[in-house]
């Protein structure tokens, strides 16, 4: 069983500048995490700066963006870095990976959303597209914050995790 404590949640992209810089966000959220979680994002090929529209739909969400930065992954195998309880990729790229070795072993999930950085047309276009990952990364966060991590054996959590992806794409 796990206990109830603090759990840090990393959500990875490949370029961490959007998809995993939105769901990072949500999960600092205090509404969201019940001061139970702490957010963290890092990408694989790090762009090195967050997509200007991921930082506009945070801001729009009331919440802060001071301290959202791209960063590599490789920033949280390193001593002194946050011990990872759950991992979660939210792209296709970064799910087909190889991922770090994470040190304390976390559990991980796929809940690949549809980058909304690669949308064409107008900013209200962009906008939109930014909103709906929005919705969708919230949704998953939501089903993941709301589920009794003290009351689930390793196994079914895992499986819990697994489900929240298929459940919420039916959404």
């Amino acid at each position: 069983m796990l206990s109830e404590r603090r759990y840090n949640v990393l959500f990875l992209c490949t370029h961490n500048s959007a998809r995993s810089l939105l769901a990072e966000a949500i999960m600092n959220d205090p509404a969201m995490n019940r001061g139970l979680f702490t957010g963290f994002s890092a990408g694989s090929h790090p762009s090195g700066r967050p997509n200007p529209f991921a930082l506009e739909q945070i801001k729009k969400a009331g919440l802060p963006v001071e301290g959202i930065r791209s960063k590599d992954w490789n920033e949280f195998t390193q001593p002194g870095a946050p011990k990872i309880d759950f991992v979660f990729t939210v792209c296709d790229n970064a799910a087909n990976e190889v991922c770090p070795v994470w040190p304390g072993h976390p559990m991980t999930a796929h809940w690949g959303v549809p980058d909304p950085s690669n949308v064409q047309g107008s900013d209200e276009d962009k906008h939109r597209a930014f909103a709906e990952t929005w919705r969708q990364l919230a949704l998953r966060i939501g089903l993941f914050a709301g589920l009794s991590l003290d009351k689930l054996d390793r196994m079914s959590l895992q499986n819990k995790l697994n489900e929240i992806d298929r459940k919420s794409t039916r959404l």
